[in-house]
């Protein structure tokens, strides 16, 4: 029986890579907020919404990336890298929940 090992994703993929964000806290040092850029696996996208809690205790983010044509996609906080200081970073600033957030999860 012969795997499909060609498509499968290596983990070296799926984490977020740290370095190359120098100073990026993760998202689950900082939670980002509703319209902030964050970077990720993919590349840098935007917050569309919060969810709520993983696994590991950071929260559920639905990420729409900067290229044309993506759809959006969850990813955990804790492996998105978010701007160290929120007041520089882009988007309109930590405002009122999104639809589909869950306030009493904060």
């Amino acid at each position: 029986m012969k795997l499909h090992s060609a498509k499968r994703m290596h983990n070296v993929k799926l984490h977020v890579d740290s370095e190359a964000r120098p100073g990026w806290p993760t998202g689950h040092d900082r939670v980002p907020f509703v319209g902030e850029e964050v970077f990720c696996t993919m590349g840098t996208g935007e917050v569309t919404a919060l969810h709520g809690k993983t696994s590991d205790g950071s929260r559920l983010l639905q990420i729409r990336l900067s290229a044309p044509g993506t759809a959006p996609f969850f990813a955990a906080a804790s492996n998105v890298l978010v701007h160290p200081h929120p007041e520089t970073a882009t988007g309109p600033g930590p405002g009122p929940l999104s639809a589909g957030s869950e306030e009493w999860l904060s």
